[in-house]
């Protein structure tokens, strides 16, 4: 689609913020009300339509995709949406330590263990850890009360929670981003610790460097978001 607009307005709608094009408001794909609760994250938002240029290109409008799915995919169906989430409680990254590689073993245990420690004190858990990438089970209780930590987010925040976690392959890591446990960007570090490894040891290799990069910064904008809101 090719810019129609000149002028980007936030508007005050009593309650929330919406974004006006030349007068007209802004709606999602689903023909919803583009609103907001936060003034900083429509400002975000207008900032990114008034740097649209000939035409609109939605991967550099994070902050309008993420408002997009929390308002049409989230809000309608919250635990369907959040059920691929979920899900991560059963087989988090960070339980699964390597089986052969001693030096890779305590990078992980360096990294991995206090982010483990800090869920299973905030949620009253215990996690089993494995060598290896076989299948392990977890605790249902362990499982039970993260996934009610999901549940506990609103539309907005597991809207944010969904590209890091499919990203990072940690429940864990998500939650204690959006709990303010730990930064984003040594949360960053450790989900992409084993990649980051493997590339010391045997070399860059370019095509796996730009996807972590693209993942690197779907995983900012989804942290800018949560600070957003």
């Amino acid at each position: 689609m090719k810019r129609f607009w000149k002028e980007v307005a936030v508007v005050d709608e009593g309650g929330g913020w919406g974004i006006a094009l030349d007068g007209r408001p802004v709606r999602t794909p689903q023909r919803a009300p583009l609103a907001v609760a936060s003034a900083a994250l429509a400002e975000a938002i207008a900032a990114e339509w008034r740097d649209v240029g000939e035409t609109i290109d939605p991967a550099h409008m994070p902050m309008t995709g993420l408002t997009n799915a929390a308002i049409d995919l989230a809000t309608p169906d919250l635990i369907a949406f959040s059920a691929p989430i979920a899900a991560y409680a059963e087989s988090d990254l960070l339980c699964y330590r390597d089986a052969r590689d001693a030096a890779l073993q305590a990078e992980q245990a360096a990294a991995w263990n206090p982010l483990l420690a800090w869920a299973e004190a905030r949620y009253g858990i215990e996690f089993t850890l494995a060598q290896g990438v076989l299948p392990v089970d977890q605790p249902v209780t362990t499982i039970a009360a993260l996934q009610d930590a999901v549940l506990a987010q609103d539309a907005w925040r597991i809207t944010a929670l969904t590209p890091m976690v499919t990203i990072g392959g940690s429940l864990v890591a998500g939650l204690a981003l959006i709990e303010n446990a730990f930064d984003a960007e040594s949360l960053w570090s450790a989900v992409s610790l084993d990649d980051l490894y493997q590339e010391r040891r045997w070399g860059a290799d370019s095509d796996a460097q730009k996807a972590r990069a693209a993942h690197k910064r779907d995983w900012d904008n989804a942290a800018q978001f949560l600070t957003l809101l």
